[in-house]
């Protein structure tokens, strides 16, 4: 691509215009990434940014280089904190096209999540077409089919308007930027995880339901403390007893009750959702493959003492936890001031590497899509 800015035609509400990187990565370089991406290290040529403006709504819909923006320092992001995000992962089918998995349940989070930070709702058609419109521009940067990397997808919002005074911001800008992935942990380890017995990561009423950047800070002294302990990840309690499992790190957590060949004698447990609890979208997802595997599901409360003692009493087989960017991660130990135990001889259990290759195989374009999950993105070739 090459030349002034143009104009390409468009499902949404809003045309986008184009403005080519004029320095793009080389096809070389480009290549050396995706052979070894790691995992937001590297950045596409191009973003999208579209503007919000009360009593005009959305506009100035653009696809434009990657580059720092410019912004006021008295920009209310900085001091209110106002700014959510999603993220999604684009995927290269054997037919040459590049599709998501269930963009429409992300733009409706996305709405969720501005909803009670008090921001503007973006239309899901313009969340999705913003997608496309990157990816018309920056397809070359998504890793071949049949790779287990793919192109992460980053939507997320801003507060804009100049002030100090505390109110909800009236002006807002979309961005969506994309970086070639990796696995986010090794896909035949384990992990180990520490319970957070100081710290909670939402309260009843308070922002847990909402992808916001304020949850993720809060986090990270949490984080820090288990990494001080030798794990990888934090295990969150509820904030009123804690007692009750919440999340793990940003990822929701299951447990396999059950040890056999056959699907229809497990069971698969999740923590309900309180309000408190992020409602993901591999969550939602993996409830339903469970079901179509033949699995038993329950979604109820259930105590870190419940799980050691099932663990130890071998009613509880395997654990693990799944996000949009691990997809599954098998759990292998849990840490605790004063204790420990592993989980499945820390191996990665039947069930997790099962339920892990279909719902990657749905979204990889490699095992059937019985529920129109995936979404196309660019066409066949």
């Amino acid at each position: 691509m090459s030349g002034a800015s143009t104009k390409l035609p468009t499902m949404a509400t809003l045309d986008f215009s184009v403005t080519p990187n004029p320095n793009p990565v080389s096809d070389a370089k480009r290549a050396e990434i995706l052979s070894n991406p790691g995992f937001g290290d590297y950045f596409t040529d191009h973003m999208v940014t579209i503007q919000y403006t009360e009593g005009q709504g959305w506009h100035d819909a653009a696809v434009v280089p990657y580059g720092p923006l410019s912004m006021d320092p008295a920009s209310m992001v900085f001091h209110y904190g106002q700014a959510i995000f999603e993220g999604i992962k684009a995927y290269r089918h054997p037919d040459g096209s590049v599709a998501t998995f269930r963009p429409g349940a992300n733009a409706e989070r996305f709405q969720r999540s501005a909803e009670r930070l008090a921001m503007a709702q973006l239309p899901v058609e313009l969340f999705e077409e913003s997608l496309k419109q990157l990816l018309a521009v920056d397809e070359k940067w998504v890793p071949a089919a049949g790779s287990e990397a793919s192109l992460y997808l980053r939507p997320f919002m801003i507060a804009r308007e100049v002030g100090l005074g505390i109110s909800a911001s009236d002006t807002y800008t979309y961005l969506l930027i994309a970086s070639p992935a990796g696995n986010y942990f090794a896909s035949n380890k384990t992990v180990s995880v520490w319970l957070g017995q100081e710290y909670v990561r939402a309260a009843p009423g308070g922002t847990g339901a909402a992808k916001c950047a304020g949850n993720y800070a809060a986090s990270l002294v949490a984080d820090a403390e288990a990494r001080a302990n030798g794990c990888d990840q934090i295990v969150w309690l509820d904030a009123v007893d804690r007692e009750h499992i919440e999340e793990m790190g940003g990822m929701n957590l299951f447990f396999v009750y059950g040890n056999s060949d056959d699907a229809s004698d497990i069971t698969l447990v999740t923590p309900s959702l309180s309000g408190s609890l992020l409602p993901g979208i591999t969550r939602d997802s993996l409830l339903q493959v469970a079901q179509d595997l033949g699995m038993k599901i329950e979604e109820r409360r259930i105590t870190w003492q419940e799980w050691r003692d099932d663990v130890a009493a071998g009613k509880m087989t395997e654990t693990f936890a799944c996000g949009t960017a691990a997809v599954i991660t098998p759990v292998g130990q849990l840490k605790w001031d004063g204790g420990s135990f592993a989980i499945n001889d820390e191996k990665p259990g039947q069930w997790t590497v099962k339920l892990r290759e279909t719902l990657t195989g749905i979204q990889r374009g490699i095992v059937e899509d019985k529920h129109g999950w995936t979404f196309q993105l660019t066409a066949a070739k």
